[in-house]
Parts: structure tokens; sequence; C-alpha cells
């Protein structure tokens, strides 16, 4: 059993990385600016309120909660929902302050939340990758402030690796379009429709390019990457998504409907392979992704989905 501070623990994501942490047995110690309901806390979880970009503040709590690891998720978690400028200081400032003070500390491990959107898909002035499935090895290209804060939060942990060796264990990872349990149930995604919505309209889920992943699925890779870090090369970053497309269709078809110029390169993505690869966090840490669409979205809202194919639903395109 580990002692693990997660920031952002009342999020979106945050709230399955607590409770799954929490269930595999960790000690977990849960900081966030808003309160999760006492009654929805999971058993043994410590809750703070705080503003981690208060000076000081991440010092000071994580000095006083002397954790074995740090897990970073606190930050602005949809593009465009504040203005650019407040988007970029407040993830860029709450990486640095979040790593540097744990690194401080000498916490031995340290994780923080980066995002796909690094790569740069859906550039208003085009974007086409070199190879799909995208992975690790995909040239980044952020365009806007979201994108770049995270990316930056990616070199931020390259920085302290560099300068700490082999000392204190970093890592950074890519969490495709998070699925928390209630969405499955049919609650409003972070954009929202629901996933039914979702599927039944691809023009909906073409924009993150059909990734997803379901966020019991990320606590289960940062309880195991957790576990991994000595083994593996120090400030690694990995791609989690799930195993398949959010899509009723083969990408080989849908993606050149929606980004233009890609029939060749999307050419093998047949049955239900996504754009995005979980090849490396499978090979250095033995992770697979559990859950999937197809058997997690409540039956009534699966045959919705399917209605509204098959009346044509999906065969909406972008302008």
């Amino acid at each position: 059993m580990s002692r693990i501070f997660v920031t952002g623990g009342s999020g979106r994501l945050g709230r399955s990385v607590v409770a799954g942490l929490a269930q595999a047995g960790h000690e977990v110690i849960s900081v966030d600016r808003d309160a999760v309901p006492a009654e929805l806390l999971p058993a043994g979880v410590v809750q703070e309120t705080a503003d981690l970009l208060a000076p000081g503040e991440a010092l000071r709590l994580i000095g006083a909660a002397k954790p074995d690891a740090v897990i970073h998720l606190a930050a602005i978690a949809v593009p465009f929902s504040a203005p650019e400028d407040v988007i970029f200081g407040t993830n860029t400032r709450l990486a640095f302050a979040v790593i540097s003070a744990a690194t401080e500390v000498g916490v031995r491990r340290i994780v923080t939340a980066s995002s796909p959107t690094v790569l740069g898909y859906g550039c208003p002035e085009g974007w086409l990758p070199p190879s799909f499935p995208l992975d690790e090895r995909t040239p980044a290209k952020p365009w806007n402030a979201y994108a770049l804060s995270k990316h930056i939060a990616e070199q931020t942990v390259q920085m302290f690796a560099t300068a700490q060796g082999e000392k204190i264990r970093y890592a950074a990872f890519r969490p495709c379009f998070v699925i928390s349990p209630e969405e499955w149930e049919g609650a409003p995604t972070q954009q929202g429709h629901t996933l039914a919505e979702r599927l039944a309209d691809p023009a909906l889920s073409a924009p993150a390019l059909f990734n997803y992943v379901d966020a019991r699925d990320v606590a289960d890779f940062l309880d195991l990457l957790l576990q991994k870090m000595d083994d593996i090369p120090n400030g690694e970053t990995f791609f989690v998504g799930a195993a398949d497309a959010l899509a009723t269709a083969p990408l080989a078809e849908l993606m050149p409907k929606f980004l233009p110029g890609s029939e060749a390169l999307s050419s093998g993505l047949t049955g239900t392979s996504p754009a995005f690869s979980i090849a490396k966090a499978r090979e250095l840490l033995g992770w697979q992704p559990k859950r999937t669409w197809r058997t997690e979205l409540k039956p009534t809202l699966n045959d919705e989905a399917s209605t509204l194919v098959t009346a044509g639903g999906g065969a909406k395109e972008t302008s």
C-alpha cells in the first residue's frame, strides 16, 4: 500500500482515480478547490480543499502529507472553456507548482496528466499525422493554449527527470476522451451531449478522432504505472485509451469524411481499431483497458444509438 497525493481529485477523471486507488488499497489524499460531498467520498480517503496556485500552498500540502507518490490531474480541463491566457497560465503554473513542490519534498514517484491534443488534431489550418495509429512518437504540434499547456507539462516532467537523474521517478500520461461511470448511464459528457448521441452522430466524436477511455481504466493504469516506475525509463509519456474507437463504423470509412486527405493514412484502421495506439503501455507496463462502450453503455442507450444510426443519424458530416 502507498500513500498517494492526487490533485484535481474532485474532477471528472479525479473522482474515479481517487476511488480506484482507494479500492486498490492505497491511502489517498485528494486535493481540489471543490470538495466531493462527504457521502460520495470513498472510505478512507482524506479530502483537502485548497488553491494550489496560492504561493507555497502545494509545497505546504505535499510536505504535510508526506506521500509516496503524487498524481497531478488539476487543470482547466476543456479547451476554450476560458480565455486562452487563463488556460495557459493556470495549467502551466499548476503543473510546475505541483511537480516542483513534490520534487523539493522528495516524493519518489511523480506523475502528471497531459492530453492527446498535444498532437494538434483539429487545427483550423489543417492537420495530418505522418501515419496512423497515432502513438508517442507522433510529433507534437499544439495549436491552442490548452494543448500547449499540456505539452509544457510533459516538458516539465522531462526537465525534472533530467535534473534528478534516477533519484526521483517521473512520468506523464495522455488520457483520451474521459468517460466517467455516470456517463454510461446517460449523464451528459463534458461537451453537453450523451454518449448515445456521440455514437449516433460521428460528427460529434470526429473532432477527437473517435478516441475515448473509461475513467476507471485510467485509475487502473495509474495504479500499475506507480508499481512499475522503477523498472521503466524515467520521464516516459503514455497514451491511455480504450482498445477500440468510439464509433459504430470502422475508422477507415469515417476518418476521410472528417479529416480531409486521410484516406490512405487511415486505410489500416479497420474493424474496431482506434486512431490512438496504447501499445507502449501494454509493452512497458502490461496494462490493458478492461472496458469498452460495447459492454459499458447502458443497454437502452446502446439501443438508442443503434436506432439513430439506422435512421440516418450517423450520416452527418462537418461543413
